[in-house]
């Protein structure tokens, strides 16, 4: 195991009726007026914006509102969130909703105070100074409720690139009731387990060996999502599967499962932001499609670590290529793409998508992967 520091400045809040909590945090914390950030209004429908509003009005908080966060959040909108709380003169950034808009919502806390183009955060290194962030959780999927990344798509160039601010980008406090996500459409349920599932394997496949304790957690944290999701398929509103969705989604890239182990592959991710610049799909939707070809691409470093996956969390003894073919098996009967024809994507565009900015060359971890790489990456998820 490597050495490592662990450090996770997030106080997170869980379980039923936790949003009236969010109020009391920012009054302690000294502030008086927030940026509310929100999507596209499914909260006024699940009573998560009503709860929020009282828990503020109740502390005396101000707020000024942001909608039309996107799911795949553009920069253009990230500007416009910047402006407005310097207009309005706002103490801190109220995120309110699912992984997009907690990520529009870090640029905005990191460029309020920033003289030039929040973007340099996503193209080079951290923000040293940034106005302070809050969430509230409505989709388990990004993780971004416990960590300092953030991922945007700039308009005009179809780049869609990460920032990583940790710790002044994690959230101070961040909410997550359960209860909220049984309205959620079964897509969004699948999709942000998946997300989930590929933030474990990222680290989970980076080449490490000789590691128990944190494979074991990576191999139970998976587990726990598969069969949350499962169950979840059946009846949407079983809260106690929703919890532990909800939970295992935030270990899986709160830290945790990094430490001991180094930086993790992260290839997967990279080609699939390149997908979902170019065609706006789901990120998990995405990611279906590409780990188990990074997977199948990378057997030679990974057999062994894949059988062992398949015994602890499939409970099969089968060679990897048949652990392999479970993984995409269980995908679709999840009722998620995994090619790029499920999804639309033309075979045309292959060298397209590898020639998209949001990949950065070269990729990946132990095994570097150029554009070449890739391109066969995405021929076997024709």
């Amino acid at each position: 195991m490597k050495d490592f520091v662990f450090h996770n400045p997030t106080k997170l809040i869980f379980g039923r009726w936790k949003i009236a909590e969010i109020g009391k945090d920012l009054k302690k914390d000294g502030m008086k007026k927030v940026l509310f950030v929100a999507g596209g209004g499914s909260i006024k429908r699940n009573g998560v914006y009503e709860q929020t509003v009282e828990s503020l009005k109740n502390n005396g908080i101000e707020w000024v509102e942001l909608w039309g966060i996107t799911p795949n959040p553009r920069l253009s909108k990230v500007h416009e969130g910047i402006e407005l709380a310097r207009e309005q003169e706002c103490d801190a950034v109220l995120a309110v909703g699912g992984g997009s808009v907690i990520d529009a919502s870090k640029g905005i806390a990191a460029g309020i105070p920033y003289e030039g183009d929040v973007w340099d955060f996503y193209t080079g290194g951290p923000p040293s100074e940034v106005h302070p962030i809050y969430a509230i959780l409505t989709i388990s999927a990004t993780g971004s409720e416990m960590n300092g990344n953030s991922v945007v798509t700039k308009d005009d160039t179809l780049e869609k690139k990460g920032m990583h601010g940790a710790p002044l980008t994690n959230p101070r406090t961040s909410i997550i009731d359960p209860s909220v996500q049984f309205s959620l459409p079964k897509e969004q349920t699948v999709y942000g387990a998946i997300d989930a599932i590929t933030h474990v394997a990222e680290f989970y496949f980076n080449g490490s060996k000789e590691l128990d304790f944190p494979d074991r957690l990576c191999e139970s944290l998976i587990k726990t999502i598969i069969d949350s999701t499962d169950i979840l398929l059946e009846n949407p509103k079983d809260y106690d599967a929703r919890a532990e969705l909800a939970w295992s989604a935030t270990m899986a890239l709160n830290g945790m499962t990094a430490v001991g182990r180094g930086r993790g592959d992260w290839a997967s991710h990279q080609i699939e932001h390149a997908l979902s610049a170019l065609y706006d799909i789901a990120h998990g939707a995405g990611l279906a499609i590409v780990l188990p070809a990074v997977l199948e691409y990378n057997m030679d470093i990974h057999r062994d670590k894949m059988e062992q996956f398949g015994e602890r969390v499939f409970g099969v003894k089968e060679d990897a290529e048949q652990v392999l073919a479970k993984l995409r098996g269980l995908y679709r009967r999840w009722g998620a793409p995994v090619s790029l024809k499920d999804a639309g994507i033309p075979e045309n565009d292959i060298r397209k998508i590898a020639s998209n900015g949001s990949i950065g060359y070269p990729i990946g971890h132990p095994k570097k992967i150029v554009k070449e790489d890739v391109e066969k990456i995405l021929a076997l998820c024709v």
